[in-house]
């Protein structure tokens, strides 16, 4: 299929504001489709779709919503495209400490839930109807912690893998195919903060095959080949992408 066939398409990227989010976006805009960014933070938002816009021309616009609030999804429906070709799941974040004992265990883990379980699922859900039949794409950006273990932050992860082997058998007969990309260690983003010094970033190199940790720009490549004409024979599947990190499953 030529590659002019894939653009123009209405896409939706939750997380889009910042490190894999923005590159993702940025990647599928540039190929000329119309890319919406939805997140918490409103200025973020809007400075990322400024910037694409301004500096690079490319149609993006921003979409403040807490995804895991269903009013805030409800109300933030009349804002996304009335048809979404490809609806990339993006959005999530690791629960911080929260204190000692059992409440703060609870906090952790619904914590956890509710930013990386919840903000894809009510905006799946709340779009079925505007997938696009024939073509639809849906794409989740999890983590190798869903692998391989990771506490309440891997748990909720893994949650997401369950999630779409169902969402994969309940959209394929309209077309639509769900796919999960899970990338390893990831540098150049906000997930990690000052814990990512250059000896951690020299620690996590070596467990790869690569030699090196990833990039945004590596996760955005595979969430663009699974969102392409191409991969339309894919889903249901977890596309690992950590450089030999973790591998075979």
């Amino acid at each position: 299929m030529a590659q002019n066939e894939a653009v123009g398409r209405n896409i939706v990227v939750t997380g889009g504001g910042t490190g894999i989010g923005r590159a993702i976006a940025t990647r599928l805009a540039g190929s000329g489709d119309r890319v919406t960014i939805v997140g918490r933070r409103r200025d973020v938002l809007r400075a990322t779709a400024e910037e694409l816009r301004g500096e690079h021309g490319l149609d993006v616009t921003p979409v403040d919503c807490d995804l895991a609030d269903p009013d805030e999804v409800e109300t933030a429906l009349t804002r996304l495209p009335d048809r979404v070709d490809v609806l990339v799941n993006n959005a999530g974040s690791r629960e911080p400490a929260t204190g000692p004992g059992p409440h703060g265990v609870r906090a952790r883990w619904r914590g956890d839930f509710e930013r990386n379980v919840l903000t894809a699922v009510l905006l799946t859900e709340s779009l079925r109807d505007r997938l696009t039949t024939d073509g639809g794409r849906v794409i989740t950006v999890t983590s190798v912690a869903a692998l391989r273990g990771g506490g309440s932050y891997g748990a909720s992860k893994a949650a997401l893998h369950a999630w779409n082997h169902s969402l994969a058998a309940q959209l394929g007969p309209q077309g639509v195919t769900c796919n999960i990309v899970a990338p390893g260690t990831v540098a150049g983003t906000e997930f990690f903060g000052s814990r990512l010094d250059d000896a951690e970033l020299t620690r996590r190199a070596g467990r790869t095959l690569v030699g090196r940790v990833g990039r945004a720009a590596d996760v955005a490549a595979a969430v663009v080949f699974l969102a392409s004409p191409e991969a339309g024979f894919i889903t249901g599947e977890i596309l690992q992408c950590n450089g030999g990190e973790l591998l075979g499953r």
